[in-house]
């Protein structure tokens, strides 16, 4: 499945929908999404993993980078997390920094 990143936004709330695999290659995606995102100056970013079939560290350093893009008082919520990508982001300790909701 090819990788995909997909921004929607509406209602105060901008959403990055994630389909694929997130590595090196396809991180500078994910990144622009980001970028595009911040842009909409939404106080919530939503990152729908529903479809995210495989997360690399490449991955989750994109993850670190939307913490340091937005502001702070920006609540990133991670959503319909599959549990192979759940168990690579717990690894990394990054379950801290994000609401996480489970498909």
């Amino acid at each position: 499945m090819a990788f995909t990143a997909t921004l929607s936004s509406g209602s105060g709330a901008a959403t990055i929908h994630l389909a694929g695999e997130l590595d090196a290659s396809t991180a500078p995606d994910f990144h622009e999404a980001i970028d595009d995102a911040v842009a909409t100056g939404a106080g919530r970013l939503v990152i729908d993993a529903s479809e995210l079939t495989y997360i690399a560290s490449a991955g989750l350093r994109a993850l670190v980078f939307a913490r340091q893009k937005v502001a702070e008082d920006v609540v990133i919520a991670i959503t319909g997390v599959t549990e192979p990508v759940l168990k690579v982001i717990r690894m990394a300790g990054l379950d801290h920094g994000f609401a996480i909701a489970t498909s």
